[in-house]
């Protein structure tokens, strides 16, 4: 795109936008059966010609969630002011059952979509498995893509050495923090490079456990991810591998400041459902570990005037293990990929490319999303949004040195998930030892492993 064309673009992206949360977690407005019924006719009246009347090429774009995600409309926007012969139409599968429905209409007989978005990393391979995604690594080379600019992340979706999606949304993991907690306690703020012991030191000294006024230093969501995921950090290990060791010194941090009052219970909050954001907007957590989903809901809700308790807040990069690079984080993505059927398939390249690159990732951060692909440009322009913390460290957050999946591409993930968390929930309510849990992992995932 040229630069003018983009720039006029962001700023009526910038004027016009509502901050969105993760575009994935929207529910869905209807059933599967309905969605997909209204899919088949919507696809069929899209692709009955594949261009219209003025000689334009028409794209079918499968999504979800059309209504609520704030980005679809003006990547397509920018897309098509660099290529006017390209029309972008999006057809809706709503957010419930995606990957299954999606997964049904590319296996049949009479698929016309041109791009498909691929909401996670076992749906990605079970599309992989059904042989109904183009591989991509000749366009990639022929166009001298360069893959390092999504900071790792493209390979670990390689399936037999192939790369079928490009990312082009990613929510990293950084550390949220209260800094009125740590005034108040006298205490320097945390900064973007910390190990896990100084981490751990950080959340002692803030931790205030005086009954009826207890404050908080740490705060861990009862997802898996929060815990057993800070030691891949490294590169060395994944989710998938079937030896969780690494996983222990995170358990026994969390387990050992749980019992001291440094964190919640973990117990008490499955019981009470509490949810991370009203957990850190009681204003009496001094840090939180949580994906970069939840900037654009935290400052909405200040700004909305419903959080009024950590309003003074700001983020730093994840800590990390000594001898890893500071940066280095998990992340989450959304990818687009092409159908082996998809009938436009030069023209959804050029799509798929423009959105999955700079370009593209300058769009989504005007509207307050994170991309897959970032440069100096992209980190500015989310810095700069109306609510975001002022300070240094928290833009300089936003860029990630490693970028890690929670899961990598394996066609054994969902059972992979099912052992782990089990064992996850155990151990951190106590009804089993760290040891007897990460020994149950390694045999329950090892069993799958070898089916």
């Amino acid at each position: 795109m040229k630069r003018k064309t983009l720039c006029i673009a962001l700023t009526a992206i910038m004027a016009g936008s509502m901050l969105a949360g993760c575009g994935s977690s929207s529910s869905s407005t209807g059933s599967t059966d309905t969605a997909a019924a209204t899919t088949q006719g919507s696809t069929e009246a899209a692709a009955s010609d594949s261009g219209d009347s003025s000689g334009k090429t028409t794209l079918t774009w499968a999504l979800w969630d059309e209504s609520s995600t704030v980005y679809y409309q003006p990547l397509i926007d920018a897309f098509e002011a660099e290529h006017p012969d390209i029309n972008v139409e999006m057809v809706d599968l709503g957010s419930t059952d995606y990957s299954t429905v999606l997964g049904t209409q590319l296996s049949g007989s009479d698929s016309n979509f041109d791009v498909v978005s691929i909401k996670d990393t076992p749906g990605y391979v079970t599309l992989v498995n059904k042989g109904v995604l183009e591989p991509l690594d000749d366009k990639i080379s022929s166009d001298g893509i360069d893959l390092t600019k999504y900071s790792g992340i493209t390979d670990q979706l390689k399936v037999d050495d192939q790369l079928y999606e490009l990312p082009f949304r990613s929510d990293i993991w950084v550390l949220y923090y209260n800094k009125d907690v740590f005034d108040k306690a006298g205490v320097d703020y945390p900064t973007n490079d910390m190990t896990w012991d100084e981490y751990d030191a950080l959340a002692r000294s803030i931790t205030d456990t005086t009954p009826g006024s207890e404050v908080y230093g740490a705060h861990y969501h009862t997802w898996r991810s929060t815990i057993m995921l800070d030691g891949i950090l490294d590169g060395k290990h994944t989710a998938a591998d079937g030896d969780y060791e690494f996983a222990k010194p995170y358990y026994e941090m969390a387990l050992k400041e749980q019992e001291d009052g440094v964190c919640m219970d973990y117990a008490t909050l499955k019981t009470q459902g509490l949810h991370y954001s009203d957990a850190f907007a009681q204003g009496n957590i001094g840090m939180m570990n949580m994906g970069s989903w939840f900037i654009s809901t935290l400052i909405s809700k200040i700004q909305s005037g419903e959080y009024t308790d950590c309003t003074n807040w700001g983020i730093v990069k994840y800590p990390h293990a000594d001898g890893v690079e500071p940066g280095s984080t998990l992340s989450t993505i959304t990818c687009l990929g092409i159908p082996t059927s998809a009938p436009n398939k030069d023209a959804a390249w050029e799509f798929v490319k423009f959105v999955c690159g700079e370009e593209g990732a300058e769009v989504l951060a005007g509207t307050g999303n994170i991309p897959a692909m970032t440069n100096d440009q992209i980190v500015d322009l989310i810095s700069s949004m109306d609510g975001f913390p002022t300070d240094e460290n928290s833009k300089q957050a936003l860029v990630a040195t490693n970028a890690y999946l929670e899961m990598p591409a394996n066609d054994k993930a969902s059972e992979i998930e099912t052992v782990l968390n089990e064992q996850h929930d155990l151990i951190m309510t106590e009804s089993t030892s760290v040891d007897d849990g990460i020994a149950a992992m390694n045999e329950g995932v090892q069993e799958i492993l070898n089916q």
